[in-house]
């Protein structure tokens, strides 16, 4: 029998990307260090441009912690319609390599080019023409990194951040991957990664000098997945049609609330927009959860999954209202809520892309080597 052709993986990753968009509609931030956000008590870094990750500052991070990095960081209020519209510019160019799409947020993706759309020689050849499109079409720089697996692919996408791809030949992704700290490793988080660090695993080389059977002692059913990359190994296709598992809404409070009846009206403004998510979708769910992070940032989950499902917008917002109240009275100030559908009824490939839970695999067994990708 003839061996299954090596895949050709790309992933591409633009470079910061909301606050690239941000310096490329206004001249006067280009250059200078902006986060995307509120410079708000309370407010949350969604993006940082280069220039202000020189200075420590990253998404995720309160605005508050980022000014004092950086004291010259402009803040650029986020225009997610923006966003998205660029995002279907950029995949709209993918369209024309591959059908094998699999968005892992607006600004990533993998792409399968094993049979490329347009001929081309190379998966590498590939990536540098689409790259060169993005920049042409939308004034944007996008990295890219090429494999003939996943992992790889996305590890890979940002060894020559911003502006530049790197490639993991077959045959290469062992020896690739075994001075890769593990908290770069996808699947493995951060609570997963002190872990390792504690058994004196810190890179992929020391990864891979643990049997299976220690992996799978002390990482359960993640164990074959840890067993596997370290070996460079990854046999999951790239998937047009993956489902996404959950949509939700969260916000951060200007101030700690207190009063019962503020945290409910809290809750509904994030259920309604995660209804609003619904419509535009078209989907419906089963199970609601909702968030609550204290004024010491600790939190707590409330979830309720219903036979039939939630399809119309009070539905959800009694829901809501009902789970945040079985955390009453309120045990200190609330910081943030938030509201999440997960549970789906309906295949989900024409909803818009968003980050997409892991799921461990068994370990699979590694493709033959070729010469070149």
């Amino acid at each position: 029998m003839n061996e299954a052709p090596v895949r050709k993986i790309i992933h591409v990753d633009m470079d910061a990307f909301y606050a690239s968009v941000e310096q490329r509609d206004d001249p006067a931030l280009r250059g200078r260090p902006v986060a995307v956000g509120y410079a708000a008590a309370r407010g949350v870094v969604a993006a940082a441009s280069y220039e202000a990750r020189a200075f420590g500052v990253r998404s995720a991070m309160p605005s508050t912690t980022a000014m004092r990095k950086c004291p010259e960081l402009v803040f650029a209020p986020p225009r997610f319609e923006v966003y998205k519209a660029v995002s279907r510019q950029i995949h709209a160019i993918f369209a024309d390599y591959t059908a094998l799409i699999e968005p892992l947020s607006l600004d990533e993706a993998y792409l399968d080019v094993t049979e490329n759309l347009r001929g081309l020689p190379s998966a590498s050849q590939t990536a540098q023409e689409i790259r060169a499109r993005i920049q042409a079409e939308t004034g944007l720089t996008a990295s890219a990194g090429v494999s003939y697996n996943k992992f790889l692919a996305k590890l890979a996408s940002d060894q020559r951040k911003p502006n530049g791809q790197y490639v993991v030949p077959p045959g290469r992704g062992e020896a690739y991957v075994e001075a890769i700290s593990v908290g770069r490793f996808y699947g493995v988080g951060p609570v997963t990664a002190k872990k390792m660090v504690a058994l004196g695993i810190f890179t992929g080389a020391d990864l891979r000098r643990h049997s299976l059977g220690f992996l799978q002692q002390h990482f359960g059913k993640s164990g074959p997945w840890y067993h596997a990359i370290s070996r460079g190994v990854d046999e999951r296709p790239v998937n047009p049609d993956r489902e996404r598992k959950s949509s939700g809404s969260e916000t951060t409070f200007e101030h700690d609330l207190h009063a019962p009846a503020d945290i409910e009206a809290g809750v509904l403004a994030m259920a309604n927009e995660v209804w609003d998510w619904c419509e535009k979708a078209s989907v419906r769910a089963r199970t609601v959860t909702v968030k609550v992070k204290w004024a010491d940032f600790k939190q707590v989950t409330r979830s309720r999954s219903v036979a039939a499902l939630v399809t119309d917008p009070q539905t959800l917002r009694d829901l809501s209202v009902s789970l945040v109240r079985t955390v009453f009275p309120p045990r200190a100030g609330v910081r943030l809520v938030g509201v999440t559908l997960s549970n789906f009824d309906v295949d989900l490939k024409q909803a818009s892309p968003g980050r997409l839970d892991f799921a461990p695999m068994e370990a699979p067994r590694p493709r033959a080597p070729v010469e070149c990708i």
